[in-house]
């Protein structure tokens, strides 16, 4: 552990202890999860969504998202469903603990095997809208400011199946209809929209989060809707996702993020933060903290199947502390003297192309085409990035 005060620059964090300004939330599925998978059965015990409310207030969150049914279940009466919400916004108010996000299971029960909002049954989108409405307001009913849309179900086996630009107009509809609901109902809230590029379905539409960030602009009330990346999804994808968070940021998208980790290419393994690709976390930890993204860090990944529930509440406070951890080290990197004098070196601009770059105009064009380059010389600077690599890996190592 560092200890407290300064340290070339920048003061040095006494200890990685969470707090409620760090924002960090899990969701009900994520510390509940029990850990089952598709060959073996759960190994741990249920938590009630009210044990898991009191489980992160120990751990140290800020707050805790769910599913719908993750909170009530399916088939739950109307009365059951107030005494459930009763005793969860109890457990809410005995911890301090906040909803920021909710989200609907659209993609667990049988009725959604080909799809929710995209599937080829009428009747099945429609009853994905009526559930969508109804945990619309249970989402809002708890606090809920974001509601992430993960389209689980919406893609295919075989393009035989299903056209691609009836898929599109379907998903289309059905988001321009809840964001009138919000409109209508005077709920205070964004949408989110969460790209995965396969599994459970063998391709999953809108794959990544740019595909999700071009779809947005096709929609009725683009204003009201985001994406949400997530680490392992785009790491399924083998895509940099720090680059997508940044295309979000930039486009003014970036409503919400799940963290975890994942080796590339694999199934959906969601992972504890930080745990594999420490350079992916750090660089996503320090492009958060430099642009003062101010929304949830939330952590949508599980205890390993080898765990108990102790196992569990080591995962949570581990999530927390990886990303604390990183981001000490990103104040440390942008106050690090070597590190930022090479990068002015690498970035450095003598200003004789300022009237050549900037807005177009005919001069700067008709400039541009006889300016006498130098080729050469361009192709023979040594950029420096070795050197500024095995710095970031020096300080990431805890050497420098």
């Amino acid at each position: 552990m560092l200890l407290a005060g300064n340290q070339g620059g920048y003061t040095a964090m006494s200890d990685y202890t969470p707090k409620p300004e760090h924002k960090f939330t899990f969701g009900l599925w994520t510390v509940g999860n029990r850990g089952s998978d598709p060959f073996g059965d759960d190994v741990r015990a249920k938590l009630s969504p009210v044990n898991i409310v009191h489980l992160l207030a120990e751990a140290g969150a800020y707050g805790v998202n769910f599913h719908d049914n993750d909170l009530v279940p399916i088939d739950a009466t109307p009365a059951e469903r107030d005494r459930i919400v009763a005793d969860f916004r109890r457990a809410l108010s005995d911890t301090g603990l906040v909803v920021p996000m909710a989200t609907t299971n659209l993609f667990y029960d049988p009725a959604f095997k080909d799809g929710a909002f995209t599937a080829n049954d009428p009747k099945v989108r429609a009853y994905a809208l009526h559930k969508t409405l109804a945990a619309i307001d249970l989402g809002v009913e708890l606090g809920a400011k974001i509601y992430v849309f993960w389209g689980g179900r919406e893609g295919i086996e075989s393009d035989a199946s299903k056209n691609p630009l009836d898929a599109g107009k379907r998903f289309r509809d059905a988001l321009n209809f809840v964001c009138e609901y919000a409109i209508d109902q005077g709920y205070d809230l964004k949408f989110a929209l969460e790209a995965k590029p396969n599994e459970p379905r063998g391709d999953l539409y809108l794959p990544t989060t740019g595909h999700m960030l071009g779809f947005i602009a096709t929609l009725d009330h683009p204003e009201m809707v985001g994406v949400n990346p997530e680490m392992a999804h785009e790491h399924m994808a083998g895509l940099n996702f720090m680059h997508g968070v940044a295309q979000a940021w930039d486009a003014g998208k970036l409503f919400h993020i799940d963290l975890n980790d994942q080796n590339f290419c694999r199934y959906d393994q969601d992972l504890r933060f930080g745990s594999h690709n420490w350079k992916q976390a750090f660089f996503l930890v320090k492009f958060l903290e430099d642009v003062g993204y101010a929304g949830a860090r939330h952590f949508d990944s599980h205890a390993y199947r080898t765990e108990d529930a102790a196992g569990v509440k080591d995962f949570a406070r581990g999530s927390m502390r990886s990303y604390l951890i990183l981001k000490e080290k990103a104040a440390r990197f942008n106050a690090d003297g070597e590190i930022q004098a090479l990068l002015a070196e690498i970035n450095h601009d003598d200003g004789s192309m300022a009237s050549l770059q900037g807005a177009y105009s005919r001069g700067k064009a008709a400039a541009l085409k006889v300016y006498p380059f130098d080729r050469q010389a361009l192709g023979a600077r040594g950029m420096g990035y070795e050197r500024l690599d095995q710095l970031t890996f020096d300080l990431l190592m805890g050497v420098r």
